[in-house]
């Protein structure tokens, strides 16, 4: 099995960090030699060049409406090329909506390189303060089911994307995180199943679980607020050996008694640990006893979990996972050992292009008082990556490889 060298991750994080305006620029070519024969760079009069001076001459900042139509027609199958030189295979559904339904987001295998790049990134930087040996993850992630779209390309979660590729679970393996629940219950068709598997698993390993984790705070906290109200029921299925009967779907069954087998002692000691708390403070420790860490992400809205977070768990750290969209990733956690509230990202330069634009209130009210309706020439212009400020606040614009 492949293990990720993770000082070797680390030097190439420092070394392109170092030299981040010819990364980018290159990274900005690259996607605009790659995406160059689509219809969208065609009709902007770049003519092939490459460089950000002509990009941002050419190419207009626009929002996901302004794209809607363009990604429309990919998900009704058109097969030319039209916002990319490689035809995009999967869509994912945002969890913003425009107009009442998830917006579309052309997913592809790029966007499933940069996923594991900054996955391994983190990991590196997280592996060097918090080392997880052989271990397994209780991972509370749900998979749920790609559909079809008019055109017969994948939509789903953009989670669901990345769990889904096979790559996914290969980077998983290197980077020692394997989820300790078997796939039938990731990709089970009912969520409430899925997590009742999840904490089961979790139960019966509970001796390998090194980390603690889901994509957001709130799905951990959500289960553990499960596990109080279900955990008699668990531990008759540890005891037992047999699998509860609210557990309806074959496939999620057949997997699960795979790993099921009769053991009172466990269900006496889970019984114990859990008798033993006072108010659920520490559960998580008390009933795996050698977790290194809980993941996922903590920062921006996530952050109202965070209390309920520390109370189960107890001085194990709390370290947030990455910074991202729908649309693509941007920054990495490199600084895992900080609280949780003070987390920064590093932008990864080699991911997308990235610009920003600089969030000044004072703009629009010099424009407000002088009674100007010519409101766009007086909007900031986006900055490069190397030209943002300290202490500025900036709206992130993202160029991606999809």
């Amino acid at each position: 099995m492949e293990i990720l060298h993770v000082e070797k991750v680390i030097e190439e994080f420092e070394t392109m960090t170092k030299d981040t305006e010819n990364v980018q620029r290159e990274t900005l070519k690259k996607i605009l030699e790659e995406n160059g024969s689509a219809e969208y760079l065609q009709n902007l009069g770049l003519n092939g060049r490459t460089d950000p001076q002509s990009f941002k001459a050419c190419v207009p900042v626009v929002t996901h409406q302004d794209l809607d139509p363009y990604i429309q027609r990919i998900v009704d199958g058109a097969s030319s090329p039209i916002l990319t030189g490689k035809p995009i295979t999967t869509i994912s559904l945002s969890s913003g909506t425009t107009q009442g339904r998830p917006k579309f987001v052309p997913f592809n295998d790029e966007l499933m390189e940069t996923t594991l790049q900054i996955f391994r990134t983190s990991y590196a930087f997280r592996n060097r303060e918090f080392p997880v040996k052989n271990g397994k993850a209780l991972q509370f992630i749900y998979s749920s089911k790609q559909s079809r779209t008019k055109g017969g390309l994948f939509a789903g979660t953009a989670t669901t994307n990345v769990f889904r590729n096979s790559q996914f679970k290969k980077a998983m393996k290197a980077m020692q995180s394997q989820c300790c629940s078997p796939d039938e219950v990731i990709f089970g068709p009912d969520f409430r199943q899925s997590l009742y598997c999840h904490l089961l698993c979790g139960l019966i390993f509970r001796e390998e679980i090194q980390l603690v984790s889901s994509t957001f705070a709130h799905s951990i906290v959500h289960a553990f607020r499960t596990l109080e109200q279900v955990w008699e029921e668990l531990c008759v299925d540890i005891r037992e050996g047999i699998l509860t009967s609210r557990i309806t779907f074959p496939s999620v069954r057949s997997a699960m008694a795979k790993l099921l087998k009769p053991n009172p002692e466990l269900a006496d000691l889970i019984r114990r640990k859990i008798s033993g708390l006072s108010n659920w403070y520490g559960l998580i420790p008390e009933l795996f006893p050698n977790v290194k860490y809980i993941y996922g992400i903590m920062t921006g809205s996530m952050e109202h979990y965070l209390k309920k977070l520390r109370h189960y768990a107890g001085d194990v750290p709390l370290i947030s996972a990455d910074y991202g969209s729908s649309e693509g990733w941007i920054g990495a956690n490199i600084n895992p050992n900080v609280p949780t509230e003070s987390t920064t990202y590093a932008v990864l330069p080699n991911i997308g292009y990235f610009e920003f634009i600089p969030l000044k209130e004072n703009v629009e009210e010099q424009v407000h008082d002088r009674g100007d309706a010519n409101i766009l020439s007086m909007e900031p212009k986006p900055v490069s990556l190397t030209e943002v400020k300290i202490g500025e606040e900036y709206e992130v614009i993202v160029t991606s490889f999809a």
